[in-house]
């Protein structure tokens, strides 16, 4: 390649919408390096069809997707890989908007504060004078501001959560959780039941992360994942028993042999909600393999009763 085809920094920058700046940052992270550095100056340039990239660089940036992610994007081969880092900066993009809706909330109460305060008068006091003694017959002075109070500048911050022990969390998580199946049972349930329903799941599965075993932590999911699928809500059922499976996958304490199977049916159950029926019979097949390793009896009957209501 000739000097000729190579682009300087600066016009490469303008064809790129990124700034020199940007580049020089890209080329210190290993996002974007140059096609030529000069040993002696430094001074870097480019091809032209490195435009399409640091288009693409660009773009991502303006999405809020961090350095490290760019660069894997950059470096992965395959569909697949890039969605489950795309899938990751969303989460990580949604924390910190969590966090700043909640600063935002914050400041403006203390705004609100500060307004009713400066139209209450409640901080208002008399300016002090200062006076020399040759001033007895002149004018009053007004003396230096001064500091405001310390409770004039405090930001009310929220409490923390109850510390709870874990005979709560027990009884909680237990509690909620039958709750969830009575909730359940209701045939003809209201709107306002069917929210009961998702927070009580959720509340049961979260007391037993807190002082439960593996098991638990798989049934808290599989439970969130049978309310999801009776309401509809597919995605969020097949994360709930996605995550069920891969508690089970890693192995701990209290895991049964029916927890398999009936992890296995919560994901064929989800995928019915989505509509991927297919899929749905696919797991329903595994989840009745999984079932030839449940020794008792009555455990493998309820299993296989949920199998059959699938209609796949």
């Amino acid at each position: 390649m000739t000097d000729d085809e190579l682009l300087p920094i600066g016009r490469f920058a303008r064809a790129s919408g990124l700034t020199i700046g940007a580049l020089r940052h890209y080329d210190e992270e290993g996002i974007l390096l140059p096609a030529d550095v000069d040993p002696a100056t430094g001074y870097r340039r480019y091809r032209r069809d490195q435009l399409q990239v640091a288009r693409a660089v660009a773009a991502l940036r303006d999405l809020e997707l961090s350095i490290p992610a760019i660069r894997a994007l950059l470096d992965a081969d395959d569909p697949a890989t890039r969605a489950t880092i795309l899938q990751d900066e969303r989460v990580r993009l949604e924390a910190r908007t969590a966090r700043l809706q909640r600063a935002l909330h914050r400041l403006h109460m203390l705004s609100i504060t500060a307004d009713q305060r400066a139209t209450t008068g409640s901080t208002s006091r008399p300016e002090p004078v200062a006076r020399t003694p040759s001033d007895d017959a002149g004018p009053a002075r007004p003396a230096a501001s001064p500091t405001p109070p310390a409770e004039d500048l405090s930001v009310p911050t929220p409490p923390p959560p109850p510390t709870l022990d874990p005979e709560t969390h027990r009884a909680l998580a237990a509690g909620l959780f039958n709750r969830s199946w009575d909730l359940l049972e209701i045939e003809d349930r209201t709107a306002r039941q069917d929210a009961e329903l998702i927070d009580t799941a959720h509340a049961s599965a979260w007391h037993w992360r807190q002082v439960g075993t593996a098991a638990n932590e798989a049934r808290g999911h599989w439970m969130l994942a049978r309310v999801y699928s009776v309401l509809g809500h597919g995605a969020e059922a097949v994360f709930h028993a996605r995550r069920a499976n891969e508690v089970l996958d890693l192995g701990g304490a209290g895991i049964e042999d029916w927890d398999r199977p009936a992890a296995a049916e919560a994901m064929a159950r989800a995928l019915v909600a989505t509509g991927d029926l297919a899929g749905a019979a696919e797991w329903k097949a595994r989840a009745a393999e999984l079932l030839d390793a449940v020794s008792d009896a009555e455990d493998r009957s309820v299993v296989e009763g949920d199998l059959a209501a699938l209609p796949v």
